[in-house]
């Protein structure tokens, strides 16, 4: 097996096995703590820029199905395992991981130790790294990681995008979460959402179709006036990579249309809309990338376990340091916004609404995939809420 090398920016160096496509790659080195879910995680378009380690050791188990891709390609820009399986046990089984990486030309590594590289990205930071398998010099292979581009004020959103509007109709069908009492909310009604492309995952698409709505996905640079024009129920804000103030068009267009639109943001899309209510964000330390987030609901204290895939959050002054008795209220050139939901890890906002206007964001993946469904039902609150601007 031929050697490889992941070089770090701060000069760490980590040997280990060539997997995937032969070559090198740079980007971000992050960790996800799924235990399941690395194609969804693969092709979810919010990586783009960034190397993924997986913290579970054996990847690949179950091989690749097509079904389970989250986007039209492999957006990921290298892949870091403890163990690639050479065996794929699944029926619904297409493809082995060593040929899917090969064939979308993924450069990846395998058989270094992941549980010390997580350590050492979780003490010291996310930061630039380097796949390699055709440079055996650890010095030039740390200089190519420290001259990568950073992360920080790059609109990578503009590069996931679609490249024109489209309508999306499909649902998930037999795959649908249950959502108990609220399942046949939206049945009755179609509702015209227009959904922003920042880095779109289909799954969300999915499920905006399986609580009733009409869906038309436009690219991230659609103006406030084109989406007026599509005349819409509501707007929908998608995930994506990068930096939310790299995007400063869709920031704009937010502005003059929060308040004409129920609008519901999650990921990027949450960032976008802090900025456009004029809160700031940051970028955090490690990111958290994992499907066992714990996230609580400051209104009801119940807690959900989430999927998330971010590198920055938005921030309020004062800074949050401890779960609250009630959601905070800030003020906004757009009148007052609860904190509704809170990390039970960092204390960073997971969940914003509007008070005085028809908007509500959250920080993580009410859809999942991969992941626990316990926020699915927030897909049906956007219904309610364009069904009470409708009424």
């Amino acid at each position: 097996m031929k050697k490889a090398l992941l070089a770090l920016a701060d000069g760490t160096i980590f040997e280990g096995r060539a997997l995937g496509y032969e070559g090198e790659t740079v980007g971000e080195v992050v960790f996800n703590t799924a235990m399941t879910g690395y194609q969804e995680v693969l092709t979810d378009p919010s990586y783009k820029g960034q190397i993924i380690t997986m913290t579970s050791p054996h990847i690949g188990n179950y091989g690749m199905t097509p079904e389970d891709a989250e986007s039209r390609r492999v957006w990921a820009e290298g892949f870091i395992v403890k163990e690639g399986s050479q065996l794929a046990s699944n029926w619904r089984s297409r493809q082995q991981l060593q040929d899917y990486l090969h064939e979308a030309k993924i450069v990846a590594i395998e058989g270094l130790d992941t549980r010390a590289l997580t350590r050492h990205l979780r003490d010291h930071g996310s930061q630039q790294g380097l796949i390699t398998h055709v440079a055996g010099d650890s010095r030039h292979a740390i200089e190519k990681a420290q001259a990568a581009p950073s992360i920080i004020g790059r609109d990578l959103a503009a590069v996931v995008t679609c490249e024109k509007a489209y309508r999306w109709t499909e649902g998930s069908r037999e795959w649908s979460p249950s959502l108990g009492e609220k399942t046949e909310v939206g049945a009755t009604s179609r509702w015209h959402v227009v959904a922003y492309d920042f880095g779109v995952k289909r799954n969300i698409l999915r499920r905006l179709v399986d609580v009733g709505c009409e869906v038309t996905v436009v690219p991230a640079s659609t103006t406030a006036p084109q989406v007026e024009a599509l005349k819409p129920d509501g707007i929908f804000l998608s995930n994506g990579p990068g930096d939310p103030e790299g995007v400063p068009y869709a920031i704009e267009a937010m502005r003059q249309l929060i308040g004409r639109y129920p609008i519901f943001g999650i990921c990027l899309g949450h960032q976008i809309l802090g900025l456009a209510l004029g809160l700031k964000t940051y970028k955090l330390k490690f990111g958290h990338h994992g499907a066992n987030h714990p996230v609580m609901d400051l209104r009801t204290r119940q807690v959900e376990i989430t999927s998330q895939n971010h590198n920055f959050a938005v921030q309020v002054a004062p800074q949050i340091n401890a779960i609250p008795d009630r959601p905070p209220v800030v003020d906004t050139t757009f009148g007052q916004v609860a904190i509704t939901h809170l990390s039970l890890n960092d204390h960073s906002i997971e969940g914003l609404v509007c008070l005085d206007r028809p908007v509500f964001s959250v920080q993580y993946h009410p859809e999942a995939s991969p992941g626990p469904h316990d926020s699915a039902y927030l897909f049906t609150e956007f219904i309610q809420l364009m069904e009470k601007q409708h009424v």
